[in-house]
């Protein structure tokens, strides 16, 4: 298995301070495995990443609240995800991971435990993607939960499953931009669709991943980097405000590669070029996540 990069050790202090109860909507615990062992399917295998390291990061960038996101390496036992929540004292919540397997008594204790959605993969890749059966089985078993649906998805399963995504009876979340490709501009069908999706009202866009989407680390002149995505975030927030959120993705997991890894620092001041305006940002930041993902 690959060994990925671990996320960058000296967080800066962003430039932008969050408001009150900011929420980091897209965080992943891993492990340690001696605690939490890693699946033997998984195809990557990522640095030990436990909570307290987390938490240290978010308090150096001013994020008080925090979704933590089920990771693959861990397929489908939770107990990583549900020990971060409940040593949060009540700042976290979680996306999860299930199948059409998963019982009611299940679903009922990930509920309780601070689970408010799951994430499916539909990928161009060969492996890791979720059946479209067992994804519509799911969907059907946490309607009354009140759950959202994640979805990881780039832009050719994006057209593709247009249909199925109008169609949710639930909160869709797309991440990370829909993995759109900047060199191929604003106007590639891709993301002239996730913009038209944004006015079904169940559909929310992640402004996330800016490391998965940009092909290299480019700066500009103040420092920032990934400038690439500046347009494509500001279209989706323009598009409906009211329903993006946003997330460090830490500890940036899938860089193989050295110089890659994006700092969370500067991930936070990324967002300040995606939405100038405070209002805005701080929908972004407190009133969407508190909305979606259940906060008080």
């Amino acid at each position: 298995m690959p060994y990925c990069y671990p996320p960058d050790p000296n967080t800066k202090k962003p430039h932008f301070t969050p408001p009150a109860e900011a929420c980091d909507t897209h965080f992943h615990v891993f492990g340690p495995p001696e605690n939490f062992p890693f699946v033997s399917t998984h195809e990557y295998t990522p640095p030990a990443a436990p909570l307290e390291h987390y938490q240290k990061m978010a308090a150096i960038i001013g994020i008080e609240r925090a979704v933590v996101v089920q990771p693959s390496v861990h397929g489908l036992d939770n107990s990583a995800t549900l020990d971060a929540i409940s040593n949060s004292r009540g700042r976290f919540r979680g996306v999860g991971r299930i199948d059409h397997k998963t019982s009611k008594a299940e679903l009922q204790k990930l509920h309780d435990g601070g689970i408010r959605g799951v994430r499916f993969n539909l990928l161009d890749r060969p492996r890791g993607n979720v059946d479209l059966e067992v994804f519509d089985h799911c969907v059907e078993h946490i309607v009354a939960l009140g759950w959202s649906v994640d979805l990881h998805i780039d832009t050719k399963n994006l057209l593709e499953q247009e249909k199925r995504i109008r169609a949710l009876p639930l909160p869709v979340v797309i991440d990370h931009i829909a993995r759109i490709k900047p060199a191929e501009g604003l106007n590639q069908p891709a993301f002239q669709l996730l913009l038209d999706l944004m006015r079904e009202k169940h559909v929310w866009v992640k402004v996330s991943g800016a490391d998965k989407i940009c092909n290299t680390l480019v700066h500009d002149y103040f420092g920032l980097p990934f400038v690439e995505v500046i347009p494509y975030a500001r279209a989706v927030i323009a598009a409906a405000p009211d329903r993006v959120i946003w997330g460090t993705d830490w500890p940036h997991s899938n860089n193989f590669a050295p110089g890659h890894t994006p700092n969370d620092g500067d991930l936070v001041d990324l967002l300040a070029e995606f939405a100038p305006d405070e209002q805005t940002r701080t929908k972004i930041l407190v009133a969407n996540p508190a909305k979606l993902y259940g906060f008080e």
